[in-house]
């Protein structure tokens, strides 16, 4: 697998989604009624600590994307914010004190006080 290729992996390598994030996902693609989708993972310079994430639904396919799939969701990453995310659990959480995406990433150092962005 190339970093200029458009690839396919498992879940063995790259990005991990748990099931619970990939029901999530699914329940929202049905919700939308949009079966093209895919959800993109990014990294983006901003926030307290420089780097944060972005998660959105997207139909584009851009040369040197990684798509990693699991059962019928595609999670796609940029060839720039993959050195980011490798090894990244993303799961969702819903209790009473939070309810949203989270991102479990071995590879940021540190994180800002309020958890909105990572070194």
């Amino acid at each position: 697998m190339t970093a200029t290729d458009q690839t396919t992996a498992e879940t063995t390598g790259g990005i991990n989604l748990t099931d619970g994030a990939a029901s999530k996902v699914k329940s929202l693609l049905e919700q939308e009624g949009r079966t093209d989708l895919s959800l993109r993972i990014a990294v983006q310079p901003g926030g307290c600590s420089g780097l944060r994430y972005q998660l959105f639904f997207d139909e584009r396919s851009l040369d040197g994307d990684q798509i990693f799939e699991y059962n019928t969701v595609s999670v796609v990453v940029d060839r720039m914010s993959l050195p980011y995310l490798e090894g990244a659990t993303i799961d969702f959480v819903d209790s009473i004190e939070k309810q949203g995406f989270t991102i479990d990433n071995p590879v940021a150092t540190g994180s800002c006080a309020c958890g909105d962005s990572f070194n």
